[in-house]
Parts: structure tokens; sequence; C-alpha cells
């Protein structure tokens, strides 16, 4: 299959250019900057990323372009751009004046296959404090902003080399989508070949290939991710497959019961295990939120473990895990973006082999992917939902009531977010990525049926966001926000104080711990 190979040296939008080719339907792989697959035939074209380095500091990452000259079109991106400039014998310097944000393209060579379609006076997203002040010979200025001369340049008409000191992966670049398509389609001749539909059919023949007539463990957890690994290895294997699905009493009303019902109705063999007082046994009195997460993950770990030592004849372990916990637990610059409970093996004890089917797919084309198996749209659409459940929603020390509160709250929240509908006849809770409700560790005075009440707080909370990479709070309607809260007050017993949270990532957190 046709691919672009994209070298990453360290950018946080890295994954917004693997997504953005991925949406031009033509696959792509990240990859650290010194791995290029030199030996790959599918290779295509070259993105190279940008970085939090500059090109001028001793240990700048460095590329061998003898490896890639000449052979493939290659896109170098901010740090890409310079890195190029740099080693064709240009000059890149620290700039005066530094251009982070908006800008816009005063002067562009429309004629050139790069900026096919791109209006001059095109909004693009800046972010640097080097600039390249001199091409290397043969090279030529494309595109200038007010301030930066060089924002797009390329090489000789034969070399097939252009860079951008502009970022056309990020949403404020207006023109980014067009960019990389006249890259990716135009320039390195992409047949556009990448869906879903095709990902299912090559995936489950090589599930069958690779599993034969073994027996897979998958643990479910109710979310999207886990929930499409179940359904495609079904599709491959049928009755190969066992799914556990623990309880750890920290999901949401219900949704235990709720889940358990649409995975029997996927056809599913699914053993459920209620294992809520294990967990609220060893999470009492805990209050620090690692410790929460600790405990939940080992004791996670402990009910897994023992449920499928009971399937003796399995020689394989599924996992949900998708490519950007893939990526953020490579170690591309030294400094791992976080490590993953899914990434990176699994206890030796066990004796079983990873099998990870959605090992290439990013959020978005999960979804994708879940559609065109036929998953119910109330398990795909689902918005993401922490592992530790409502662990991580109850500020300071965890209790069965507690949990009975939050729980009833949050149904309240999520159903009205469900049933309210827009001006565009969609629900809100489709225009939101994630939303919750946490319970704070404070009373508050309150005032019901003439009697004073001293009662728990509850903060709503609910974003809009793309990758979870940065989010914004959430405009709900004022009128939504009235009846909700009057809703979990008047039917919850406990609280008697509803808040609404409108802090932005960053600085805070989509979660509150």
């Amino acid at each position: 299959m046709q691919k672009i190979i994209i070298l990453d040296f360290g950018s946080q939008t890295t994954q917004l250019i693997g997504r953005r080719v991925r949406e031009l339907d033509t696959f792509c792989e990240i990859l650290p900057y010194n791995k290029f697959p030199a030996d790959d035939p599918d290779v295509i074209g070259v993105i190279l990323s940008g970085s939090p380095l500059s090109v001028n500091q001793p240990d700048a990452f460095r590329l061998d372009f003898g490896a890639l000259f000449g052979k493939y079109p290659m896109l170098g991106i901010c740090y890409g751009a310079q890195l190029m400039a740099d080693t064709f014998g240009g000059s890149v310097e620290s700039s005066d004046t530094r251009e982070y944000g908006r800008a816009n393209l005063s002067t562009l060579d429309v004629a050139d296959p790069l900026l096919k379609n791109i209006e001059p006076g095109a909004q693009v997203w800046m972010s640097h404090g080097d600039t390249i002040t001199r091409l290397p010979a043969g090279f030529r200025t494309i595109a200038s902003t007010p301030t930066v001369a060089n924002a797009a340049y390329r090489g000789a008409d034969d070399e097939k080399l252009w860079g951008v000191q502009f970022h056309p992966e990020v949403f404020h670049t207006l023109c980014g989508k067009q960019l990389l398509e006249n890259f990716v389609v135009d320039i390195c001749g992409s047949r556009r070949d990448w869906s879903a539909a095709h990902f299912v059919d090559t995936t489950v023949e090589e599930l069958r290939s690779q599993i034969g007539a073994d027996r897979v463990i998958l643990g479910l957890s109710g979310g999207v991710d886990s929930s499409v690994a179940a359904v495609l290895l079904h599709r491959a294997i049928g009755d190969k497959l066992t799914c556990i699905f623990v309880d750890h009493g920290l999901l949401r009303k219900d949704e235990f019961a709720d889940v358990m019902s649409l995975y029997e109705g996927l056809g599913l063999h699914v053993i459920g295990v209620d294992a809520s007082q294990k967990f609220y046994s060893e999470l009492a009195g805990v209050i620090d939120p690692e410790r929460k997460r600790k405990i939940i993950g080992k004791g996670f770990i402990d009910v897994f473990e023992a449920e499928a030592a009971k399937i003796t004849d399995a020689r394989w372990l599924a996992q949900g895990t998708i490519y950007p916990d893939r990526i953020e637990s490579m170690n591309i610059t030294g400094k791992v973006i976080k490590s993953h409970h899914n990434v990176g093996g699994l206890p030796e004890k066990m004796n079983l082999r990873i099998c990870e089917p959605l090992r290439w797919l990013f959020k978005d084309e999960v979804r994708r992917v879940g559609r065109s198996l036929g998953i119910p749209e109330r398990l795909i659409g689902r918005h993401p939902f922490p592992g530790p459940g409502l662990a991580v929603r109850i500020l300071g020390d965890i209790t069965p009531e507690k949990v009975r509160i939050l729980q009833e709250a949050d149904a309240l929240f999520i159903n009205g977010l469900r049933e309210w509908r827009t001006a565009d006849g969609d629900t809100l809770y489709n225009q939101v990525w994630q939303a919750g409700v946490i319970l704070l560790p404070v009373q508050s005075v309150g005032v019901m049926g003439d009697e004073r009440t001293y009662e728990q707080a509850v903060a709503l909370r609910a974003v809009t966001s793309t990758d979870a990479m940065t989010a914004d709070w959430a405009h709900l309607p004022y009128e939504f926000l009235a009846k909700v809260s009057n809703d979990i007050i008047n039917k919850v017993r406990g609280v008697n104080r509803v808040c609404y949270d409108i802090s932005s990532k960053p600085p805070a957190t989509i979660e509150w711990e």
C-alpha cells in the first residue's frame, strides 16, 4: 500500500500531520527522524515535522539526506524546512521578530504545484523563533508574509524539495488542507485508497492469518477502541474470541448492564465481572489522584488475570491500542510524552502473545471503522471516558455513597446533552468532545423547603476539541445549564449547588485529576 513517511523531530503537532494525511485517504507512518525505512517500496513521499529545537543547537536532530534526496518528494515543516535549508547550504538565524500565531501570505507563486488553489492573503499559523535568512543555491522563495521572507520555498525543479515555515497541519492555517493535498496527491501521486472499508477487509484477512485457530482474550472497557477491536476480531475469528468486561464500580450509572446488553446484540462472547467491592475496599481513604490510578490499574490487572487464567487454551491477548498511544509512548526526543497501559507488553506470567488490530488508526478512524462494521452509534459516538472512571471525578476519598451521588448527577447531565436539540437539529452531546460531572470536596449551605441544608457541590465540565491536545469550554445554552442544575438539585439527594467549569486546556486539563 502506498504510504507517506512522516519523520518526527519531536513536534507537539506531528500527530496532526498524520491525521491530515489520513484525511486525504492516504496511509502514513510516523517514525523517529532517524528511523527512515530505506527498503520500503511503498513509500511515495516524506514529510519532515517541526521540533522544539533549533538547527543551530549542538544537540539538534540531524538527518542523513543522502538516503532521501532525489528519491522521494520531500516537504519540510517549520524545523523540517529550516533543517533542509541549513543542510543544503542556506542560513538559519535567530529572528529579531519571533512570529507566533496567525499570519498572512502577502506574496506567493500561484504557479508552484505546492500552492495550487491557494490565494494571496491566505491565513497561516506560525510558531518559530528562528528564520531562514538565506536559501541554498538553486532554491527559490515561493511565499512570504510581511515579516517572514521565506515563508515557503522550493528546491530546483527536478529536486522535488519544498519547505514551509508555517504549520499546514493546524486548524488555524486555513489553506493547510489544500497545501497538504497538493503535496500528497498531486506531487507524490497518492491513489487515495486508504479507507475504513479497505482497512476492515485487509485487517480481517491479516488477523485470520496471524491467529489461525488460536483463542484470543480481550479486555473490554465499554469504550470505543476496545469495542471496535472486539467486533473486528469477532468478524475474523468468530467464537475463538473471549472478552472480559470488568466493572470496578466506577462506571457511569447503569453503564455495566447497558454495555453488556449492547455487546450481546453484537454477538460477542463477553464475561462480565462485578469487582466493585474489591475496588471500593482498596480505595477506601485514598485521596491522592496518582495513588487512585495505580490502585485501579493494578486491581484491574489482578481481576483480568484471574479470569483469563480460567481460559486455559488462550494464546493471544488482544488490546485496543491505537496509533496515538504508540506514538506518545515512543522515545523520539529522549522524552516520552506519556506512558500508556496497553503499550509495551504484558506480564510474562500470562504467557500470551499480543494482538493489536487498531495499532495503525487514529481515534476518528477508529470511529469510521466501527461504523463500517455496523456497530451502533450509541457505542461508536461515546465521549472519551477515563480508564479509572469516576474515581478521578471524585475529588478526595471514594465511598459508595459518593459514587451514587456522582452517577446520578452525571446521568442527568449526559442524558440532558443527548436530548437537547440545537437549531440545526443536532444534539448538544454530538457537539461536545467530552463531558462529565465532578464531585467537589466541599459542602455548602442551602435552603430547601424552608429548611437549611449543608450538602455537596458538583461542577459540570464540557469541552470542545478536535484531538484533546487543546480544548475550550463548551458554550452551552444558559437555558440548558439552568435546567440541568435544577434537575440535579431536585433529583439527586445530597447535592444543593451546581457550578460550571469555564477553564480551557491549557492551562487546565480536561479532567480534574
